[in-house]
């Protein structure tokens, strides 16, 4: 998605219970969301979200014919701007864990009324993580021991010519990395909302990375969330 938000934001819905995904859709339409696919099972979703180009998908797991994790995997590996919010009745911690590694922006309980989704919807499309109460903590702590095993590419900043993070920006990356929203990070630093987005694409672009996931990996490896 580009910096700045243009028209409606694009949703595809993707869950094989034909009644809630038309109902969902539905809802994403009266509230000013552009539906721009829908999909029932795993490989249709693949095929549909590559042609039409949503900015976020709402992904149900438990698909036929390819799983739900398996469906985010292959479309971020596609379109890393892509934002990816699982809508799920499992509240397993497996579960959880597993669609954030896929690359999911957040993860939400399909117990959540249609405020919370609709709201859940917005936040996902600007790059907030947005999880169901009581999961947040667990994705952060999920983070702290995928900083804990080797990294797959060495970034040491100590090597000459690597990416310089600007003051503010390593500041931002430090919030991140404390598990605080980009609402809280634009509050605690009396920046806007949007400022705080710009300097973590900014973040992700010198540092080569591709998501959130990444990049409190990248900061907690280096002691951010610490100092």
């Amino acid at each position: 998605m580009s910096e700045q938000q243009t028209g409606p934001i694009k949703v595809m819905v993707v869950d094989d219970h034909p009644m809630w995904r038309d109902a969902v859709a539905r809802d994403l339409s009266e509230s000013g969301f552009e539906v721009v696919a829908t999909a029932g099972d795993g490989e249709q979703a693949v095929r549909r979200a590559k042609a039409a180009g949503p900015d976020v998908l709402v992904l149900d797991l438990n698909l036929p014919a390819k799983p739900g994790v398996q469906v985010c995997k292959e479309l971020v590996a596609h379109n890393p701007a892509l934002r990816v919010l699982v809508l799920s009745a499992s509240g397993e911690h497996a579960d959880v864990l597993e669609a954030v590694k896929s690359g999911a922006t957040g993860y939400l309980l399909k117990s959540a009324s249609t405020e919370e989704l609709l709201d859940a919807v917005r936040r996902t499309a600007v790059g907030d993580p947005v999880f169901t109460p009581g999961l947040a903590g667990l994705v952060l702590g999920e983070y702290r021991r995928l900083a804990a095993e080797p990294a797959p590419v060495d970034r040491d900043s100590d090597q000459p010519g690597a990416p310089q993070l600007t003051e503010r920006e390593t500041e931002v990356l430090r919030l991140v990395a404390k598990g605080l929203s980009y609402k809280q990070i634009a509050e605690r630093l009396v920046i806007s909302h949007r400022t705080v987005q710009n300097h973590v694409q900014n973040t992700l672009g010198k540092l080569q990375l591709h998501n959130r996931v990444e990049l409190v990996r990248y900061a907690i490896e280096r002691g951010l969330d610490d100092a």
